[in-house]
């Protein structure tokens, strides 16, 4: 019987000192479990904040330091042309904007004035408010009623030429601007086919069709082109509202003038 009691002793003893040894092994590895996700935490931060950093540092390359490297890749010599082209042409349209802006004219106040200074036989107050007045309209307008005296024929006739002649004028350096809208591409072209051909010299030199070589050399060959085609297009949108500018004045030109006409018949009837 004791020989029983003391091998369960035994038994329950060895169990229990078994169990403890599992559980602390257990504790162990949980706890350097925990310490390496610890060390994993702080060190992902670490490496979070290095790519945070990475990616900062290309997030605040500004997009006039873009325009620089891109510039630098294209290659000064074809790339300096083109930016030319650009500066020149945005020089001319805003040139062309002002002016066409200043030409802009309340074609119906100044009628209504003509008329009613002609009603009262003031020639004279008539051509001082067209010469008050900007705009390609009250030249016309005064050009007649310069020659008032000499009859319908000779007042048409200075109107029709005179108007012609603003109407050259509103489409002053239109021709510029469409020949910089040209050669910008053309620029780029011509970039592009040196280019390709430095890189079909460079394949030659390394003896061997290298795909960096390829790609490296028609990526820069087809920055010129894009350039140019950027240029083309800004130029292009610009043209268009120049264009439209002009034939509204010139619509509104020449229906003021049909008015005036008639003002002008009407005035000397009533002479």
């Amino acid at each position: 019987m004791k020989k029983l009691l003391t091998i369960l002793a035994l038994a329950g003893f060895m169990t229990f000192g078994l169990n403890n040894v599992v559980m602390a092994q257990d504790a162990t590895e949980t706890t350097e479990q925990e310490q390496v996700a610890a060390t994993d935490q702080v060190a992902a931060p670490e490496a979070t904040t290095n790519m945070d950093v990475e990616e900062e540092v290309v997030k605040t390359k500004s997009f006039h330091q873009v325009l620089k490297d891109k510039f630098i890749e294209g290659g000064a010599g074809f790339m300096t042309p083109i930016l030319i082209v650009l500066i020149l042409g945005l020089a001319l349209i805003i040139e062309r904007i002002i002016y066409l802006n200043l030409s802009t004219t309340d074609t119906n106040k100044l009628l209504k004035g003509i008329e009613e200074a002609l009603a009262k036989g003031d020639i004279g107050g008539a051509k001082e408010l067209c010469r008050n007045t900007r705009g390609p309209v009250a030249s016309v307008f005064y050009q007649g009623l310069d020659r008032y005296n000499e009859g319908i024929e000779s007042i048409e006739k200075a109107v029709v030429s005179y108007g012609g002649v603003q109407t050259a004028r509103l489409e002053s350096n239109m021709s510029w601007i469409g020949f910089f809208i040209a050669v910008a591409p053309s620029l780029g072209f011509l970039g592009t086919v040196v280019g390709m051909v430095q890189a079909f010299d460079d394949i030659e030199k390394a003896g061997d069709i290298s795909p960096t070589i390829v790609a490296g050399g028609m990526k820069v060959a087809l920055i010129t082109t894009v350039t140019g085609l950027i240029v083309a297009i800004i130029l292009q949108v610009f043209y268009s509202y120049l264009v439209s500018k002009i034939d509204s004045l010139t619509t509104s030109m020449e229906d003021a003038t049909i008015t005036y006409m008639d003002i002008i018949v009407a005035s000397h009837r009533n002479k």
